[in-house]
C-alpha cells in the first residue's frame, strides 16, 4: 500500500516518476487565467488567518460544506472566521474522492509544511499553526505567488476596471508580470435593463464618452479596450452559456440598444442578436491587436433563485449545462476566419460529452499561421479534477495534438491555489508514462520529456508571446 501523498503521488509507475520529477517539477508557472485580486497583490496583503486566504470567495468548499450539513452562517455568514475553518474541517474527511480533499491536503503541505490529514481532531492545532505562519512576511501575497514559482499573472477585470493596480505592480517594478484580462460580459447582458443601464452610466463615466446611442457606446467599449493594450493586457475572456451567432443588421442592433436604455422589453431574439454583435466586435478588436480570446463555455449559472436573491452570483449555485454548442460556434469561428479576423483562440468546455466536439472543431480553423493557433483549453470548473482532465487530453490527443497544448490555469480566487500545476503535472506524466510501459509510446525521455516541459510552461509563453 503506498503512502498518501507521498513524493510519487499519482505517479503510478517509474517512467512517469521520471517525467514528472525529472522534467515538470523545475517547470515555472504561467497563470493565464485566474480571478486573483490584483488589489492584494499590490498591496501585498497579509492575511489575518487560513480562512480569510482559503474559505472566503471559495464556492468549492461552500458547496461541499453545504452538501455536508452546513449552516450557511459557517460559509458566507457571520459565524468567526476560526467557526468556518472548524465546520470545513469537519467536512473534509468527508470530501473522499472529491478533488477538494487533494486539493486541501496539497495546499497544507505545499505552503505550511503540514502532512497531518484535516479533520475535527486535528483542526485547531492545524489552524494556529497555519495562522503564526501567515504573519510571517514570507507569506505576504507576492510571497506566496514565488513561494509557487510563478512569473506571469493574468487576472479578470471588467472594461470599466481603472487597472491602477496593475499600473503600480508595474511601476513598482514587481517581477512577476501581473497583467488584465478584457473581460467585457457585463457589457452584452440584458438580462436585467437596470443593471445594464447602470453599466452604461458607468462605462461613461470611466471612458469620457457621452453615451447616447449605439455608436456611442461602441466607441466607449472600444477605448477601454485600447486603454487596457495600455496597459498590457493582450488576453481577453469571455463566459457565455454558448457562442452567439445570430443573424443581425446593424440598424437593430441599434435599435435594441436603444431600447434597452428607455427600460423597453428586449426579446429573447433581440438579446441574442445583440450578443452576437457584440461578440463579433470584440473578436475583431481582439485580431486587430493580437491578442489571445478565451471563451468559457457551457456553464449554467444561479440556478437556484432564492440563494441568488440572497446572496448573489459566484457563491456556488451553478452547473454543467446542456447546451447545442457546435453549430454557433463553428460559425462564428467561420465567420472570423473568412475575414481573415480569427484571432488566437482557447475554447473552454465545461459539459464532459461535449469534449469531442470541441477537440475536432480546433481542427477546422487551425491553419498552419501558428502552432496551436485554436486551443481546447483544460478542464475547467466541474473537469479540473482527475478524471475531468484526463478526458479532455485523452480527447485533444485522439483528434488533435497535445504537444502543442498551452496547458493549466488556476481559474480560482486564492493565493493557495497553485498545487493545481502541480496536480495536473502529475496527471499529465502519469498518462505518458503508463503508455511509455506499455510500449505504446518509445522509452524516449529526452523527447517526451521536452514535451511535457512545453505543455507546462513553454507552449503558453510562446503561445502568448510572454518571454521565458
Amino acid at each position: 500500500m503506498k503512502p498518501f501523498l507521498d513524493k510519487n503521488f499519482l505517479l503510478e509507475s517509474t517512467t512517469a516518476q521520471s517525467l514528472y520529477h525529472d522534467y515538470a517539477v523545475q517547470m515555472p508557472i504561467i497563470d493565464y487565467h485566474c480571478h486573483l485580486s490584483p488589489q492584494q497583490i499590490a498591496e501585498d496583503a497579509q492575511f489575518d488567518n487560513i480562512t480569510q486566504v482559503w474559505l472566503y470567495g471559495d464556492h468549492y468548499k461552500w458547496r461541499a460544506m453545504r452538501t455536508n450539513g452546513v449552516d450557511e452562517s459557517y460559509c458566507t455568514g457571520e459565524k468567526s472566521d476560526r467557526e468556518k475553518f472548524l465546520k470545513w474541517a469537519e467536512t473534509v474527511p468527508y470530501t473522499l474522492r472529491n478533488p477538494l480533499y487533494h486539493w486541501t491536503h496539497l495546499e497544507l503541505k505545499r505552503y505550511f509544511g503540514i502532512n497531518e490529514i484535516l479533520s475535527p481532531e486535528t483542526a485547531d492545532r492545524i489552524y494556529d499553526q497555519c495562522n503564526a505562519l501567515l504573519k510571517d512576511p514570507a507569506y505576504s501575497v507576492r510571497n506566496l505567488l514565488r513561494k509557487m514559482n510563478v512569473k506571469i499573472v493574468c487576472t479578470t477585470d471588467d472594461p470599466t476596471d481603472s487597472l491602477i493596480y496593475h499600473q503600480q505592480l508595474k511601476s513598482e517594478g514587481f517581477e512577476i508580470k501581473v497583467l488584465p484580462a478584457f473581460r467585457p460580459d457585463n457589457a452584452m447582458n440584458l438580462s436585467i435593463l437596470s443593471k445594464f443601464k447602470s453599466y452604461v452610466r458607468k462605462l461613461e463615466e470611466v471612458s469620457k464618452i457621452s453615451i447616447q446611442n449605439f455608436d456611442d457606446y461602441l466607441h466607449a467599449l472600444k477605448s477601454r479596450h485600447d486603454y487596457f493594450a495600455e496597459n498590457g493586457c493582450c488576453v481577453s475572456d469571455h463566459g457565455l452559456e454558448k457562442i452567439y451567432n445570430d443573424s443581425y443588421r446593424l440598424e437593430d442592433i441599434r435599435t435594441t440598444f436603444s431600447s434597452a436604455l428607455e427600460g423597453k422589453l428586449i426579446s429573447d431574439e433581440e438579446h441574442n442578436q445583440f450578443r452576437s454583435a457584440m461578440l463579433t466586435y470584440f473578436a475583431e478588436w481582439d485580431h486587430e491587436k493580437g491578442w489571445v480570446q478565451q471563451y468559457h463555455l457551457g456553464a449554467l449559472r444561479n440556478n437556484n433563485s432564492r440563494m441568488m436573491q440572497k446572496l448573489g452570483p459566484d457563491t456556488g449555485w451553478d452547473s454543467i449545462g446542456d447546451f447545442s454548442q457546435g453549430k454557433a460556434l463553428a460559425g462564428f469561428l467561420d465567420k472570423l476566419d473568412s475575414q481573415d479576423k480569427l484571432a488566437k483562440t482557447i475554447l473552454y468546455n465545461l459539459n464532459p460529452s461535449d469534449n469531442e466536439l470541441i477537440a475536432t472543431m480546433i481542427g477546422n480553423f487551425n491553419d498552419g499561421s501558428s502552432s496551436g493557433k485554436i486551443q481546447f483549453g483544460s478542464g475547467w470548473w466541474f473537469l479540473d479534477q482527475k478524471d475531468g482532465m484526463i478526458r479532455q487530453m485523452n480527447a485533444l490527443s485522439n483528434m488533435g495534438l497535445i504537444s502543442n497544448f498551452v496547458g493549466m490555469l488556476t481559474d480560482s480566487r486564492s493565493f493557495l491555489s497553485y498545487p493545481r500545476h502541480e496536480y495536473f503535472r502529475r496527471i499529465l506524466c502519469n498518462l505518458f508514462g503508463e503508455e511509455i510501459e506499455k510500449g505504446e509510446l518509445p522509452d524516449n525521455l529526452p523527447w517526451i520529456g521536452k514535451v511535457i516541459q512545453d505543455i507546462c510552461y513553454n507552449n503558453a509563453s510562446a503561445y502568448f508571446n510572454w518571454p521565458k
